[in-house]
C-alpha cells in the first residue's frame, strides 16, 4: 500500500521546523551527525538547482527558486542572477532528519576554481553531479582532481537531468570508468523513465520514479514534485505479479540482477557480509530478503575507505531523487569524527581554518571558518598563526546564503562565519590566544590559489582615484586570492583565471567598492624560464644585523626543468626541493612559520614571482636547496632575504630565458559541414588539432578505461530516449550529425573565440575550455611578447 499518509505526516513534521531552522548548532549539537559537504560539477550540471530542491524538501523554502528567473537562494549576487551562473561558493546549514548538513554550493566555471579550492579544503564529503546527456566533462575531471588534492575522503555521484531527451543512465555510468574517476561505481538506485510501458516503446524522455536497490523500495513522483514510497516484494514471483510495475515493464527483468550484483560487489569489501550472503538459501529470491540494516554498515564502511563510489540519479529540476541524495549523504558521507586528526576533539584547544573571506557593505569583513578543534565563542580573541597577529571576534554567525543569524558559539566540526577580523586571509589558521606560542603544533594546511592566466591594466580616472582603486584591489584580492595585483612599468595590473573572471572583478570593483577606473585591454599572463648562460655558484649573502656584519650561506642548485619532470602547481610550475630531496612546501603551508626552511621558501617564492629580465613570473625551473648555515643568535627570518638575493643573482647571471605562454585544451561540438572552417581557424591561430572523431579523454591522452567486469551496468533500454536519440553523444548506432574537435591552442589567440566560433559555425558551435599549462614559444612569438610587454 502506498505510504502517502506517512509522507504527509512527515511533511507536516518537517514544516514545523521552518521557524526553528536557525537552531542547527545549539548545545545539543552532535558531531557524529554533522556532514560538511559540497556540491561540485561541470558548469550547467544542476548544482544550484539541486541546492534549491534540497532547501525546499527540507522545508527551508516554501517553493524552490529557479536559475532561469534569478530567484535562487545561493546565487544572490546581481552578477549571478543576471548571468544565470554561480560565481562564488555559498554555505547554508540544512536540517535533514537526524542530520545537520553544512551545504556548500560551488561554481562550475573554471574561472572561479578558487571557490572550489577553498570549499574542497574544509568539506568531508562531496556530491559530484553529472549531466546525464553529456556524461563526464572537462570540469568534472577538474573538480575531481581538486577533491583528490585536498583529500576529500567520501564522494557520491548524482546523475542529473535524466528527464532530458538523450539522457542515458548507462552511458553516464560508463563515462565514470572511461575517464577513470573510480574503478568501482556502484548504482544504489535505478531510474524509472515511466510507469507506462508505452512510453518506453515510443522512446519518450522522462523520469517518474526510482528503485532504491539498498532499501528495496520504489519511489514515485507526481507532477507537482510529491513522492510516494512502496516496499518491493521479497520474492521474484511476487515482484512479477504484484502490479507495482506493469507485468510487461522493461525494468522487471533487471531489478533482481541489479540488487544481486550490488550485494555481491559490496561483499568483496566485507567478510561479515560475505558470510551472511553465503548462509542464505539457494535461489534467485534469497538476495531480495536481505534487510537494509544488514547492508548499510558495510556500504558506509566501503564508502569511507573509498573502495566504492555510490551512484544515485534523478532530476533536480523536478525534485526527483533529492530525498535519496540527502538520505545517502547522511548515511554514507564522513562526519568530522571520521576524518579527525589525533589532536582534534571537541574538548581540545581551539583551532580554526579560515577557508573564505568576503566583504559586505553592512557587516564588514566576513571570515568563513571551520572549527577543527574546541568550541568558538563570540566576543573571544584568537591568534592568527599564519600572520602572527592577534584578532578580536565580535560576532559569530550562521550564514544562510545572503541571510545571517547570530549564534553564541560554533561547536567542533561545524562551519560558520565570524565578524571583526581585520587581517585574516583565506587559508590562515586561527587558535586560542593562550596556545599561540605553540604554533608548530596548531597550524593547518592552507588553500593554494590556482595560477593566473590572464591580466588587464587598471587605469584610475584621475590622480585622486589612485589610492581608492589600490585599496579596493587589495580588499578584492583578500576576498579572492586567485586575483593577483602588481605594478609593472608604472602600470597597475590585475591578474585572474580567465576573461569571465576579469569581467566579474571589474564589476565587483565598481559595485562593491564604488571606485572610478577604466579597464585596459586584456592580455594573458606570460612566464619566463631559466636562461641558457652559466651562472656562478653564488651561495653567500652578506648583510648587517644589529650593526654587525653577518654572512649567510645557502647551498642550492638552479637548473631548467627536464622534459620528464613535472612542475609543482604550488610553486607555479617550478620544482623546489628541500635538503631531503622531497618537494618543499609553500611558505604558508609550514606548520611552524619560524622554521628555517619556511623562511628560505618565502625568499625563493619572492624571487620566482618577478624575473630580473622581464618582470614576468618565473616557471619551469628546478631548485634544490641542499644545505644552509645560519650563525648563532641570528633570527631565522634573515634566511628569507638571503635565499631571495642568492636566487635572483643566479637567475640574472643565467641571462634571459625562454618565454612561456598559457595554452588551453578545447573541446568543440559543431555540425559536420562547418568543421573544415573551424579547423582552419584553429591552425591559423597557432592551435593544434588532436582529435576529430573519438570521444576519448580530452586532450588526446592515451587513457585506459577502468574495466566493467563484475560491475552492474544497466542496459540502454532503461533510458528509452537515449536508446533512440540521434543527438545523444553516446549513441553509436544512430547517424551522427555533430562532430567533436579536440585541440590545444594559445590562450592569447582564443580571447574572442566565442564570437569567432559563432560566426564560423552559424551559431551552432559549442566549446569547453580547460587550462593546459604553459608552453615554450617560438623565437618569433617570443619577440612579439617582449614587444607587447615593453621589453623588446
Amino acid at each position: 500500500m502506498l505510504r502517502r499518509v506517512l509522507w504527509l505526516s512527515e511533511r507536516v513534521r518537517k514544516l514545523k521546523f521552518q521557524n526553528q531552522r536557525f537552531l542547527a548548532t545549539e548545545a545539543h549539537h552532535e558531531t557524529s551527525l554533522t556532514r560538511n559537504m559540497a556540491l561540485v560539477a561541470h558548469i550547467d550540471s544542476g548544482k544550484t538547482t539541486l541546492t534549491e530542491s534540497i532547501l525546499h524538501k527540507s522545508a527551508y523554502l516554501a517553493a524552490p527558486g529557479s536559475v532561469d528567473t534569478g530567484s535562487t537562494t545561493t546565487d544572490f549576487l546581481p552578477a549571478e542572477r543576471e548571468r544565470g551562473i554561480t560565481i562564488q561558493s555559498a554555505s547554508i546549514p540544512v536540517k535533514w532528519d537526524k542530520w545537520t548538513f553544512n551545504l556548500i554550493d560551488t561554481p562550475g566555471h573554471a574561472d572561479f576554481g578558487m571557490e572550489v579550492e577553498s570549499a574542497s579544503r574544509v568539506v568531508d564529503g562531496a556530491v559530484v553531479l553529472i549531466d546525464s546527456v553529456e556524461g563526464v566533462e572537462a570540469q568534472t575531471k577538474g573538480v575531481w582532481r581538486q577533491l583528490d588534492r585536498y583529500g576529500v575522503p567520501t564522494r557520491l555521484m548524482f546523475l542529473n537531468k535524466l528527464d532530458r531527451p538523450g539522457a542515458s543512465f548507462r552511458s553516464s555510468l560508463v563515462s565514470l570508468l572511461t575517464h577513470r574517476l573510480h574503478p568501482n561505481p556502484m548504482a544504489l538506485a535505478l531510474p524509472v523513465a515511466s510507469f507506462n510501458t508505452e512510453d518506453y516503446i515510443r522512446a519518450e524522455p522522462g523520469i517518474q520514479g526510482l528503485v532504491d536497490l539498498v532499501k528495496w523500495e520504489i519511489w514515485k513522483w507526481t507532477e507537482d514534485g510529491h513522492s510516494a514510497i512502496q516496499s518491493l516484494p521479497r520474492t521474484v514471483e511476487e515482484l512479477e505479479t504484484s502490479g507495482i510495475l506493469p507485468a510487461n515493464h522493461p525494468m522487471i527483468p533487471h531489478l533482481v540482477a541489479a540488487r544481486t550484483t550490488l550485494l555481491e560487489n559490496l561483499s568483496m569489501y566485507s567478510d561479515e557480509l560475505m558470510e551472511h550472503l553465503l548462509a542464505l538459501p539457494p535461489g534467485p529470491s534469497s538476495y531480495l530478503d536481505v534487510e537494509t540494516s544488514a547492508i548499510m554498515p558495510h556500504l558506509r564502511k566501503a564508502t569511507l575507505s573509498n573502495e566504492i563510489l555510490p551512484v544515485l540519479c534523478g532530476s533536480a529540476m523536478k525534485s526527483i531523487g533529492t530525498e535519496l541524495v540527502m538520505n545517502y549523504v547522511g548515511e554514507l558521507l564522513a562526519s568530522p569524527l571520521d576524518v579527525r586528526l589525533d589532536a582534534e576533539s571537541a574538548d581540545g584547544p581551539l583551532r580554526l581554518l579560515a577557508w573564505k573571506v568576503s566583504w559586505d557593505k553592512r557587516k564588514g569583513w566576513m571570515t568563513f571558518v571551520r572549527v577543527y578543534s574546541g568550541t568558538l565563542k563570540r566576543q573571544s580573541s584568537v591568534f592568527n598563526v599564519t600572520s602572527g597577529q592577534k584578532e578580536k571576534i565580535s560576532k559569530v554567525l550562521l550564514l544562510y546564503a545572503a541571510e545571517a543569524q547570530e549564534v553564541e558559539f560554533l561547536p567542533y566540526g561545524s562551519v560558520g562565519v565570524i565578524l571583526g577580523l581585520k587581517f585574516t586571509r583565506t587559508g590562515d589558521t586561527l587558535v586560542d590566544t593562550r596556545r599561540s606560542s605553540n604554533s608548530s603544533q596548531t597550524s593547518l594546511r592552507g588553500v593554494v590559489p590556482p595560477p593566473a592566466v590572464m591580466s588587464a591594466s587598471i587605469i584610475p580616472k584621475s590622480h585622486s582615484d589612485l589610492d581608492p582603486v589600490q585599496e579596493a584591489l587589495h580588499a578584492l584580492s583578500r576576498t579572492d586570492p586567485s586575483v593577483r595585483v602588481d605594478m609593472q612599468e608604472g602600470q597597475l595590473l590585475v591578474h585572474g583565471l580567465g576573461a569571465l573572471h576579469l569581467e566579474i572583478v571589474e564589476g565587483r570593483l565598481r559595485d562593491e567598492w564604488d571606485v572610478n577606473f577604466e579597464l585596459g585591454s586584456r592580455r594573458v599572463s606570460y612566464r619566463e624560464s631559466l636562461g641558457p648562460g652559466l651562472s656562478s655558484d653564488v651561495n653567500n649573502w652578506a648583510t648587517e644585523v644589529a650593526g654587525k656584519p653577518v654572512t649567510i650561506k645557502i647551498l642550492m642548485t638552479v637548473e631548467p626543468l627536464a622534459d620528464d619532470e613535472q612542475g609543482d602547481p604550488v610553486w607555479d610550475g617550478n620544482l623546489v626541493l628541500g635538503p631531503s630531496g622531497k618537494p618543499l612546501l609553500s611558505p604558508d603551508a609550514f606548520r611552524d612559520q619560524l622554521d628555517p626552511m619556511a623562511n628560505i621558501a618565502r625568499g625563493l617564492s619572492s624571487s620566482l614571482s618577478n624575473s630580473p629580465h622581464t618582470s614576468l613570473p618565473l616557471s619551469h625551473i628546478k631548485i634544490h636547496v641542499t644545505d644552509y648555515n645560519l650563525p648563532r643568535d641570528i633570527p631565522t627570518s634573515i634566511l628569507a632575504g638571503a635565499s631571495s638575493s642568492i636566487l635572483r643573482t643566479r637567475i640574472r647571471e643565467a641571462g634571459m630565458g625562454p618565454v612561456l605562454e598559457p595554452f588551453i585544451k578545447l573541446k568543440i561540438s559543431l555540425h559536420e559541414d562547418t568543421m573544415g572552417k573551424v579547423v582552419k581557424d584553429l591552425t591559423e591561430n597557432g592551435g593544434e588539432v588532436l582529435d576529430l572523431a573519438s570521444d576519448a579523454a580530452m586532450g588526446g591522452d592515451e587513457v585506459v578505461a577502468y574495466s566493467m567486469d563484475g560491475l552492474y551496468i544497466p542496459p540502454e533500454e532503461l533510458s528509452p530516449s537515449s536508446a533512440a536519440s540521434t543527438s545523444s553523444k553516446f549513441s553509436n548506432d544512430a547517424p551522427r550529425l555533430k562532430r567533436t574537435i579536440r585541440a590545444v591552442a594559445p590562450l592569447s589567440r582564443m580571447l574572442d573565440y566565442s564570437t569567432r566560433l559563432r560566426a564560423l559555425s552559424g551559431g551552432h558551435g559549442l566549446f569547453d575550455m580547460l587550462n593546459a599549462g604553459f608552453r615554450q614559444v617560438s623565437e618569433a612569438r617570443r619577440l612579439e611578447i617582449l614587444r607587447e610587454i615593453g621589453r623588446a
